[in-house]
């Protein structure tokens, strides 16, 4: 068995496979504070949930921000390469990958053999991130669930220019004291999400399939919004771990 394991800043995600390289499970949690704690908590979830010992285990590769905390690893990995991975496995004709996260959002461009030809990537502003939909759910006082759905009733969204987090905030606070209706805020703060994504996606040429991963690829808003500029975009069966999966066929590999 090879276990990839993704730690990033907001969740961690294991991805357990055989020597076949067939998903035998795979577990998503929250990273929290202690990442050392997190990680022995989802392997041995992980391990629970296949009904192995951990010592079956035979190597684990980490990625993410969080993969130097992993004890007991046979390598550690870029998020960058293990998400082209594990997305080529998935998807086979994909040739770019939008990876919408927590705390930062990357666009990959992948070679026909699934290898990172470039990237682009946003970690250093919150804007077009999962934080970001957290602290406008904030704002609405909408928990995350209805805050996916609302927007997607919208006729005329609520234009939102910033592109920086604090501002976004600002304007979508006036459009409150204005009467605007919520699922117009709401459907502007998507609309705001997916130019501001698109805008790395355009800067990097491509034509073939796209793929939508990460934790803000769940909102069905956002991948409704996103469908406006990208009618054929993909998402995988669970987009959160598709690094943790590239990461175990890393592992796979490796024999």
């Amino acid at each position: 068995m090879y276990l990839g394991l993704d730690v990033g800043s907001v969740s961690i995600n294991a991805v357990l496979i055989d020597k076949e390289k067939r998903i035998i499970d795979f577990a998503v949690d929250h990273s929290g504070y202690d990442h050392k704690e997190s990680i022995e908590c989802i392997i041995s979830t992980i391990c629970i949930k296949s009904n192995i010992n951990r010592e079956s285990i035979e190597k684990i590769v980490a990625t993410g921000y969080g993969r130097r905390n992993v004890p007991d690893t046979y390598k550690t990995v870029t998020e960058i390469t293990c998400h082209a991975m594990g997305v080529h496995s998935l998807f086979k004709n994909a040739e770019l990958v939008i990876d919408i996260g927590g705390q930062d959002s990357k666009v990959i461009k992948l070679s026909k053999e699934g290898f990172v030809e470039t990237f682009i990537m946003n970690d250093k502003c919150s804007a077009g991130t999962g934080r970001f939909l957290e602290v406008m759910a904030g704002v609405m006082k909408v928990d995350l669930q209805e805050f996916s759905l609302c927007g997607l009733s919208s006729k005329k969204p609520y234009k939102i220019s910033s592109t920086c987090t604090v501002f976004a905030e600002s304007e979508v606070i006036s459009g409150i004291a204005k009467g605007v209706a919520k699922e117009d805020i709401i459907a502007g703060i998507y609309e705001s999400i997916v130019s501001r994504v698109m805008s790395m996606a355009y800067s990097i040429n491509n034509a073939g399939e796209v793929v939508l991963t990460g934790g803000v690829a769940k909102n069905k808003g956002v991948v409704e919004f996103m469908r406006k500029k990208i009618s054929n975009i993909k998402v995988p069966f669970e987009p959160q771990i598709t690094g943790a999966l590239g990461a175990a066929l890393i592992a796979c590999q490796n024999e």
